[in-house]
């Protein structure tokens, strides 16, 4: 049985929310293993979530996160990545992508506006 008050507690569930939200799969033990890494996989994304175990009115990204995702993407042969996060349990996520990713989602959604 889980903990309710622990971090995993509070990540795995993000985790499945996402993965319903985007179609997605949950990567084992949050990618802990020799050949799968971060916590969600698509056909294209890799995908890590951070969460916060009560609500918060800021959170900080750190560098190191988004460039240990951009390698484990290009190991794993996904072309883009997305650092997803959210300022407590039961609130929305926030995906944080590459420029050259929001450039051309930018472009796919206004070229479908025409």
């Amino acid at each position: 049985m889980q903990n309710k008050n622990s971090t995993r507690f509070f990540s795995s569930k993000q985790e499945k929310n996402i993965a319903k939200s985007i179609g997605g799969k949950v990567v084992p033990n949050s990618g802990a293993t020799a050949f799968q890494k971060g916590d969600l996989k698509t056909d294209d994304f890799l995908i890590e979530a951070k969460t916060c175990v009560a609500e918060k009115s800021s959170f900080s990204i750190k560098k190191q996160w988004m460039e240990k995702l951009k390698e484990e993407a290009f190991a794993m042969n996904r072309r883009h990545y997305a650092l997803v996060f959210n300022f407590g349990p039961d609130t929305e996520n926030f995906y944080i992508l590459t420029e050259r990713d929001f450039k051309f989602f930018k472009e796919l959604m206004e070229g479908q506006g025409k």
